[in-house]
């Protein structure tokens, strides 16, 4: 009995983690793509993407097919408050050497649908079909069986197949319905086999990459590669060498209740011809394949089997006897625990989690009616994974309720996911919406060039009066502001001409409190000029006048370079008496009440036309600014014949477009849905910059957090529950969107930023949604960007009736530079919508303050060549 209990129990927990780990690399052989083909355990892809949640409704037909006989049911499912399900059944058996299988299901199926009187109605059907299948999509195998059928078949009745299951997938589905926490199916009966939900990402037989999908693990191959030589003993291989598909299933062959019984009848045998046991006699019975069953462990259980045997067993026989049950059962319980314990490392480093909490469906006559098995597995279980909080959940009611309720979410799922797409599609553009974009801008640009429509424009042309690029001869120290949001920068600029051109700066950043920007004009100006003495101070250059350009990226009205009338505020500054002013007087003034230093102003600038010069100074063909941050615009150089707010028609001008306030005259409002006129009406400005409201940082995030809030009140996303934070307006920061795009974040970073929002309970279907939404309102705008752009270049084009225009596009903005996709779509649809213009992009490294001090070196250039 020693050396018997040796065989079978190995050195129990090094050897068990042992297995463990080499399953776990047998699933990733099943997972890989390179390494499939090879693989023991196949990991086979089942098209089950959720689980349960609960709304799943309706009436569904179930067949289970895994033995002599199959059922057929009708299952009906109730939300509404009730969430309970319903079903009948009938149990039809299969004959021997049944030539037409499948014609005789559908011939049982169309008498069940006859008898529970509704062959008239066209239900979803689901089919659990308990046997290894290879399917390329949820209901392949189930329609290739049953296309065959012809005679009585589905011709008489109407149904729609819906999908094709294993028995461990309906069963992990028939709990997931009664605990949302289930991800695992385990099965342990006749045979045994285990399924859970994997990550899209590490599937790599099947593309793409987002969400959920069960796989069937299908590990009662596991070892038959030899991964298991080591463990199995003589009677393991006695088993095989006998069985139906020797060398096959070969772990299985160690577990399942198929086997179990013959490995104990096989040491019976063994034990009983080395006279070690009823003294030494054997019985027809006992040795007959097949004859002994592993039922419950005890000594008068024993007593009972063996004389079924017919043996006369002594106490001692049937203590051994017992003994030996014991060790085969516990053996098979503790393989079984060591491959579930991969499983659940495996979900849990997918989920990056500390701890795992989780539930295993589990089902199988082994495991229902063995008590001391199913203890064993529980207790080996909680001793390899500590780490893991897991229950298992007995399945009731077979696997044919699973295949009902795989068909209810795969109904659900579709319903929903036309729902969200009917949602989705208003944020989405066609060619032609986007060509009109294009058209009603360039429209608006040639009016807010004219003299007699300029008033009335959406978009204003402002001219800037900056009438060249540097041309390399720039040479001093220059300073520069910077001021575009809650943060200003204070700039010491340093341009030296030469052979080589170098520009070196120094800056330092400033913020600017809330209350400052909302507060009164002299209270925000008094604070910028203190942090211009702090800055003159920190570079000890105190006493010196040096020429100064401004950068200050709000709309104004210039009618010379050192002038500029604030026309309104933007990006949340409300400051008061500003607006009509020239925010050169409104520093000057507060230059005067601080009489601390003085300051020789030469050009106010707009940030777009500062990133273009910094642009410029590195491509002579750069003409065009573009700013995609918190705020968008755009800037160009103009023919000055076509500006006729400014005297002169030769040569060109740099026209800031302020191309954010396009669409405030309704330009936009064929494409603005629900969720653009939330955003507009809870802006500080509503009805005014609603291209930039479309397209900038400031606002995207708001339309995704609005988008959200609407599909969850329709209970497609989040279970219908919204947390308090996600109902705080602008919660959902426009970052988010460039990490959740993030081609190298995982799903779980998704679900760290919804926790981040309160939403604790989000789920991976969730988190899809969520990316799928983010992607949606981003291509939008990088979409309407590269519209407005087309219009800016070919305008150009045609400005110098050319065929073909090359051009370069300077450009800044922090959702230009750290989203992942922005660049590339807005790239995409300028060239599809402006084929005849070839455009660079320069991407601005020094942001607009470079740009003032360059542009304020080239008025210096000028005005000292004029003097001379």
């Amino acid at each position: 009995m020693e050396e018997l209990s040796s065989q079978f129990t190995y050195k129990m927990y090094e050897t068990l983690m042992d297995v463990s780990l080499r399953f776990r690399r047998e699933m990733d052989k099943g997972l890989c793509r390179d390494t499939n083909p090879t693989a023991a355990v196949k990991m086979l892809p089942t098209f089950v993407r959720s689980t349960p949640d609960g709304t799943e409704q309706g009436e569904f037909l179930a067949l289970d097919l895994g033995g002599a006989n199959f059922r057929v049911l009708l299952v009906k499912v109730m939300a509404d408050g009730e969430r309970k399900v319903e079903m009948e059944n009938q149990i039809y058996a299969i004959p021997e050497h049944l030539m037409r299988f499948f014609d005789h299901i559908a011939d049982c199926l169309a008498n069940f649908m006859e008898k529970m009187g509704i062959k008239d109605k066209k239900l979803p059907l689901g089919f659990t079909f308990s046997f290894p299948c290879q399917q390329t999509k949820l209901d392949e195998v189930t329609r290739s069986c049953f296309n065959v059928c012809n005679g009585v078949s589905l011709q008489d009745f109407d149904i729609d197949i819906v999908a094709v299951i294993n028995d461990t997938v309906g069963t992990m589905m028939t709990c997931g319905y009664d605990d949302h926490l289930c991800e695992i199916g385990l099965i342990v009966g006749t045979g045994t086999n285990a399924c859970y939900m994997e990550q899209m990402r590490n599937l790599e037989v099947l593309d793409g990459d987002e969400g959920r999908m069960c796989v069937n693990t299908e590990w009662g191959a596991f070892g038959d590669d030899g991964a298991l030589e080591d463990l199995r003993n003589d009677i393991d291989r006695e088993i095989d060498a006998g069985s139906l598909n020797p060398g096959k299933q070969l772990f299985e062959k160690m577990i399942s209740g198929m086997y179990m019984g013959e490995l104990v009848r096989l040491i019976l045998v063994k034990m009983a011809k080395e006279q070690l046991l009823f003294q030494g006699k054997t019985t027809s019975e006992l040795l007959t394949t097949g004859r002994f069953n592993t039922n419950e462990e005890g000594v008068v259980c024993a007593e009972n089997v063996l004389r079924g045997l017919g043996l006369d067993p002594s106490v001692e026989d049937c203590i051994a006897t017992q003994r030996v049950c014991q060790i085969v059962s516990t053996r098979a319980a503790h393989l079984c625990a060591a491959t579930l314990a991969a499983v659940l490392r495996q979900i849990r480093d997918n989920k990056a989690a500390e701890k795992l909490r989780t539930t295993i469906a589990a089902d199988g006559s082994v495991y229902k009616n063995h008590t001391e098995f199913s203890r064993r597995l529980h207790k080996m279980v909680g001793r390899l994974v500590p780490d893991c909080d897991v229950r298992f959940l007995q399945s009731q009611c077979g696997s044919g309720k699973g295949a009902a309720m795989v068909t209810a979410v795969a109904y659900r799922l579709a319903a929903q996911h036309a729902e969200r797409q009917s949602i989705l599609d208003t944020l989405r553009l066609s060619r032609e919406q986007l060509l009109e974009v294009k058209e009603r801008l360039s429209e608006q640009m040639v009016r807010g060039l004219s003299k007699q429509t300029h008033e009335q424009a959406s978009i204003k042309m402002l001219p800037t009066y900056v009438r060249s690029i540097p041309d390399g001869t720039e040479h001093g120290d220059f300073l520069a502001l910077d001021l575009g949001g809650s943060t200003f920068r204070v700039l010491l600029v340093r341009i030296r001409s030469g052979k080589k051109h170098t520009v070196d700066m120094h800056h330092k950043i400033y913020s600017i409190p809330q209350e400052t920007m909302q507060g009164t004009g002299e209270e925000l100006f008094n604070h910028i000029v203190d942090c211009i003495g702090d800055f003159l101070e920190y570079m000890g250059i105190k006493g010196a006048s040096l020429p100064l350009g401004f950068t200050f990226s709000f709309p104004c009205h210039q009618s010379k370079l050192d002038q500029g009338i604030l026309l309104k505020w933007t990006k949340g500054f409300k400051a008061s008496g500003c607006e009509g002013q020239d925010v050169v007087t409104l520093i000057k003034e507060a230059v005067l009440r601080k009489r601390e230093f003085d300051l020789n102003f030469v050009a106010v600038v707009n940030d777009t036309v500062g990133t273009m010069m910094t642009c410029s100074y590195e491509d002579p063909r750069c003409e065009v600014g573009l700013i995609v941050g918190t705020g968008t615009n755009a800037c160009y150089m103009e023919e000055m014949q076509n500006i006729e707010l400014v005297e002169g028609n030769s040569g060109r001008m740099c026209v800031n477009v302020e191309w954010g306030a396009f669409g405030d005259n309704g330009e936009l409002d064929d494409f603005c849905t629900q969720f653009d006129h939330t955003v507009d009406d809870c802006s500080n400005n509503p009805g005014k910059q609603r291209y930039e409201k479309m397209i900038s940082g400031m606002y995207l995030g708001e339309i995704v957090r609005n988008v959200l809030m609407d599909l969850t009140a329709k209970g497609l996303l989040f279970r219908g529950k919204v947390s308090e934070r996600l109902k705080t307006r602008g919660i959902f920061e426009t970052k988010f969107l460039s990490q959740i795009e993030s081609d190298r974040l995982a799903m779980r970073q998704i679900r760290s930023i919804l926790q981040h929002l309160g939403l604790t309970t989000s789920t991976c279907d969730d988190s899809v949604l969520v990316k799928e939404v983010c992607s949606v309102v981003a291509r939008r705008a990088a979409q309407l960007c590269g519209a407005g752009l087309a219009a800016v270049v070919d305008k150009i084009r045609q400005n110098r009736n050319l065929n073909q225009l090359t051009i370069t596009v300077g450009v800044d903005g922090t959702l230009y530079k750290t989203h992942p996709h922005f660049s590339s779509i807005m790239q995409e649809t300028l060239q599809d919508l402006a084929p005849q213009c070839q455009v660079t992009f320069h991407k601005s490294e020094d942001g607009s303050g470079k740009g003032a001090a360059l542009i304020t070196a080239v008025a210096w250039r000028i005005k000292c060549e004029g003097q001379h």
